[in-house]
Parts: C-alpha cells; structure tokens; sequence
C-alpha cells in the first residue's frame, strides 16, 4: 500500500496552512496507487508538533479533508500512545509529537461520529478508478517533494493529474484510441513534460516518440540533451529536433501532437478537453477541491470547500445524461439533487457549510433533462434561555454541579475550578413543546449555535447523538413529546485548560500527569481556549 504522510499547520514548522510538501508526497502516493493498480492509498495522517491535545475534529478536518483531496483513502493516525494505567491522565505521549489519539483524550468517547466520516470517505474514495485528464512527468534527476516543496505543477482548475516517473512512464504507459492508458485501467488525455525535464535519457527520448506516433497529445519545451554518458548525444539531438521541428508551436507526428511553447491549459483547450468540475465564485474567495473516481456507469465526485464560511455554488461536471444525488459523509444521508443537464455537461446546485465535504453521485439515467428539487425550508421555533444545571465531570477541579443563568464561556468563570476545567459539563434543562410544534409534519431540530468543542444531546433519555463541526444540530424529532421535555447536553473541551490550570502558582492540588514536559506547550500564563456551550441553543422546524 503506497503511504505518505500530512501534518496539521502549526507545530515547531509554524504555519496555517498544510504544507505544500506534505500536498506533494500524498499526491505521489496516490499516483503510485493509480497507475499501478492499487485502490487503497495510505497516509500518516493529522501528525501534530508542539500543540499536544489542542486538537479535535472540528480542527482536525481541514487537514484530513486535503489528504483526501490530495488522494488518501486509508487514514493512519499518528499517533496512539498506549495508556496502561487510569491514575495518570491524560498520559503518555510520543514525546512532543502527535495529536493524542487514545482512549485518555477528553473527546475519546465522542470520536464514533468523527472516525465515521472518516471512515465514509476511504470507502467512497476507495472505488473504481481515478479520473484524470494529466500525466506529469516530472523527470529523472529529483524526488517530489524536493521538486514541490513551495510549490506544485501548475495544473489548470477543474483538472486532475498525476505524477509519472520514467520507469512508469517506459514500461506501464501506451496509447490506445487517443488516450494515454495503463494496464491497471488508468487513462489520461495528455502527456504534460515539467520544466525539469530539460534533460531526458534517450530511452525516455523513444518512448515520447513513439506514444506520440500512436496518438499521445504531449504538451512540453523540447530537451536540450540526455544525461547519460552510455547515450549517443548526436542520435539524442536528432531524434528531439525531429520531434520538436517547431520548438513554438504544434508538431503533428503520427496520429499524435506535440504542443511545444504552450501551457497545458493551452492545449487542453486546443483539443477542446474541458475541465472535469467548474463551479460558481460568488463569494470572495470561494475555493473548491475536488476529487472524481469512476465505477462502471457510476461517477463519483467528492467536492470539499477550503472555506471557513457558508458556500452556495453552481457546480458543473463533466457528466451528461445521469440524475445527480448529494451523498453526506457527515450525516450518511442520500438525497435526489437538482440538476441541469446541458452540452454534455450536468450543473448541480450546492450548499456547503463551513469546510464542508459532499459526494455527488451519478448513476441513474435521467429521463429528463432538468429537475428541481425544492430546497428545505427552516423556521425557528424558540430560544432556550437560562437558567442551566450544569453538572461536571468528577476528579478535575470543577465543583459537582452550577447554575449558570446565563451561557458562557468555562475559561471566564471566576470560579477557578471551572475556569480551568477539562472534561465534560452535562447542561441540563426542561422544555415546554407546545402542540403547534409537531403540526403539519417536518423534523425537529436542536441548533447549538457555537460549542467548544464537541457536544452530544440527550432528550427526555434517548440520546440523539454527537454534533463535532459547524452547524452543531442534532435532529430531536424522534425523541420529542408534546408538553414537557428534558434536554442535556453534554459538552466536552480540551485538556489544555486543565493542563495550565495545573500549571498556576502556588496551586494545591493537580490533576494532571504527562510523559512529556507540558512547560514546553502550556505555561500559567498560556492563554486559555473558549469553552463550554456558548450558544444560542434554539429549537427549529425543518420541512422537506
């Protein structure tokens, strides 16, 4: 199984972004996996440095959502120390590395819905084959990550590529109707050469001449010689100079093309080779990735939004005659999606919510050309104020039980115990639902508004699940009665502010034991994080 590897921003590398060089090595993986016929692509994944227990899945996402984007489908979580004892919390780690993945983080009991998604997208992202228009050979004189380390190829939006070596390129590639293809069932439209390839050994030479004799579009500068002192340097010059007459322009040779002075975007528009996924910009700074697998009939796009705020697009795939349906790997629910299906292409409008992930399949026959579907109408019902019970979690400092008549932030109470508190606080409250609620069908919704960091709700003792990410809902229809109604919510923070409470001068008492020096991390005056339930929490009405 090809691996790789992609750390979080941040750490001792500094950073809020991932790394390009981490974007690079996945994507190298995967390319491995693609051309030589293996489904599943693995990676170290979410490595932190510097940051121990500052992480959580609505954090984790972006990063696990560009691994994604980059090709990975099996996650390797780096890292889980092993916790043999219970008195020494939260325990040992792998010295300053990793984002503590075991059983003693505070979120641990809390993580199913997380590793569902996780594990949702792998599975979805593990069929059929990968679609991409571009091969990019990038040459025989430096590794990936050594070439991409700032920045990579410059591939147009809205196409896909993968890296070739010289050994894939000579011995897996051929041509056959036009396309460049594998035997493991890859195919590409065009053969880009990188701006490295100014020296190419002659065995890489002929086999450029004859995939593009059989049909090859090949986009790239001529080579100026080979590298090898076994190669005949004359016979190199006289083959590139054959194959790149006009070093300007196109070069017809065979049934193929050379496009030599363009971009590759240049010539995929030449050979009217229109983008796999377009979409609508209609915020500053939308910015969508995608990813495209083919299954027989089926097409599978997985979309993901680099954007911390709500994004409404027009999405337009290169798919023609087939009904489109949202599949959510947050949720696990499949929904009939509108459509416009137009030129050979089919647009589908999108809702994505901050940093939000969706699949769009394609596998029905559309008997039409067009279909809406009415968009989900959403009315608030009510607000639940204060006054909350709130019950803490035993052995951290906090006391047994609060009220709070108001919600607010943990870190800000004057209370040290529950300033400085790590674990879960239980908020509970009794409701009224008036009949008015229930009239003329629709789901019931509870919407937390902000939570920190991961909560799960309880009503009238049926728990109707864990909410890790913007929007923080859960659908309490199934639990929801006319009249009185009990609703917890159990929110659980992060270690860190239990870590530098422990660190306060003059303190007692602590409740905290780490392998690794926590002074390196988290000193007494480390800012605290936001947490608790912050809200609004409000009941509202969702009608399909």
């Amino acid at each position: 199984v090809p691996m790789s590897a992609m750390w979080v921003p941040g750490g001792f590398f500094g950073g809020t972004h991932v790394r390009v060089d981490y974007k690079a090595d996945v994507r190298e993986s995967a390319s491995v996996a693609h051309i030589y016929g293996q489904n599943l692509v693995a990676a170290e994944s979410m490595t932190s440095a510097g940051q121990l227990w500052g992480w959580y899945p609505q954090t984790l996402k972006p990063t696990a959502d560009m691994e994604l984007a980059s090709g990975v489908n099996r996650f390797v979580i780096h890292e889980s120390a092993h916790q043999p004892v219970d008195n020494k919390i939260p325990g040992f780690t792998l010295g300053p590395f990793g984002q503590t993945f075991n059983r003693h983080e505070t979120w641990a009991k809390e993580a199913g819905p997380w590793m569902n998604y996780l594990a949702r997208s792998s599975y979805m992202l593990q069929q059929g084959h990968f679609v991409a228009d571009i091969a990019y050979y990038y040459g025989q004189d430096s590794n990936i990550t050594g070439l991409f380390n700032r920045k990579l190829p410059t591939i147009p939006e809205g196409y896909a590529y993968d890296f070739v070596n010289a050994e894939a390129l000579i011995n897996e590639f051929s041509v056959k109707n036009g396309l460049i293809v594998t035997p493991s069932g890859m195919s590409y439209r065009v053969l880009e050469l990188g701006p490295n390839i100014r020296y190419m050994t002659m065995s890489v030479l002929r086999k450029i001449q004859q995939m593009v004799t059989d049909g090859a579009i090949v986009v790239g500068k001529k080579p100026i010689g080979t590298p090898s002192l076994s190669d005949n340097e004359q016979e190199f010059q006289t083959l590139a100079g054959k194959l790149w007459a006009n070093e300007d322009g196109v070069n017809n040779i065979g049934k193929g093309k050379i496009y030599a002075g363009y971009s590759v975007g240049m010539a995929l528009t030449s050979q009217d080779i229109m983008p796999d996924f377009q979409y609508s910009k209609p915020y500053k700074g939308t910015r969508l990735l995608y990813v495209h697998r083919r299954m027989g009939n089926k097409d599978i796009y997985w979309v993901d939004s680099r954007n911390d705020s709500v994004q409404n697009v027009q999405a337009t795939f290169r798919v023609n005659g087939k009904t489109a349906q949202i599949w959510n790997p947050v949720t696990a629910s499949i929904q009939e999606a509108s459509y416009n299906i137009k030129g050979g292409f089919t647009t589908v409008p999108l809702h994505l919510e901050p940093h939000g992930a969706l699949f769009v399949v394609f596998q029905n026959q559309a008997k039409e050309a067009s279909r809406t579907v009415a968009a989900p109408t959403e009315q608030q019902l009510a607000t639940i104020n204060g006054p909350w019970e709130v019950h803490f979690q035993a052995d951290r400092g906090a006391p047994v039980e609060a009220r709070f008549n108001s919600l607010s932030e943990w870190n800000k109470s004057s209370d040290k115990g529950i300033k400085y508190f790590s674990g879960t606080g239980t908020y509970t409250k009794t409701i009224d639902a008036p009949a008015s609620w229930f009239n003329h069908g629709g789901q019931l919704w509870l919407d937390l508004g902000t939570v920190k960091d991961i909560a799960r709700v309880v009503v009238n003792g049926k728990s109707m699940g864990i909410t890790w990410k913007i929007p923080f809902r859960v659908n309490i229809t199934k639990a929801m009665k006319r009249g009185s109604n009990t609703i917890k919510i159990e929110v659980t923070d992060l270690w860190v502010n239990r870590l530098i409470g422990d660190e306060q001068p003059n303190v007692s008492k602590t409740y905290t034991w780490t392998s690794f020096p926590i002074k390196t991390f988290y000193q007494a005056d480390t800012p605290l994080k936001p947490s608790g339930l912050l809200g609004p929490v409000r009941v509202i009405k969702i009608e399909k």
